[in-house]
């Protein structure tokens, strides 16, 4: 089983970025982490890397809805929305598949709130 869904795009890489947040928004995600690997591994390696972003979305339904059902979920929150230029114009996006993600916990709820989650995600993916 893929732990998560990716979609390859012709267009450059701010663009790209700019898009999944749009689409993400359209879901009913916000944007509360940016992380650019890129700049960190610069910074704290030396390490010259492609351009590469980390988006963490939330839904703040979705995450308090699964909260109140699992209280040590927010270990697993929130979901992961990969950015990475392969090549000039060429950018792959990748998001975490929730329902891979939440195998790990045993707890019913979980379960249908991730299928949910899941449609969303797709839904952002295959909107790009």
């Amino acid at each position: 089983m893929d732990y998560y869904f990716t979609k390859v795009l012709k267009t450059d890489f701010d663009s790209a970025v700019a898009k999944v947040i749009e689409e993400l928004k359209k879901e009913g995600f916000g944007v509360l982490t940016e992380i650019d690997i890129k700049d960190t591994f610069k910074k704290k390696l030396d390490l010259d890397f492609r351009r590469y972003k980390i988006l963490g979305a939330c839904n703040p339904d979705f995450a308090s809805r699964a909260i109140a059902a699992e209280p040590h979920i927010g270990t697993m929150l929130p979901c992961n929305v990969m950015v990475q230029e392969h090549a000039e114009n060429i950018v792959e996006v990748s998001a975490v598949d929730p329902v891979a993600s939440m195998m790990a916990v045993k707890n019913n709820e979980l379960g249908s709130l991730a299928l949910e989650v899941q449609q969303k995600l797709k839904q952002v993916i295959s909107q790009l």
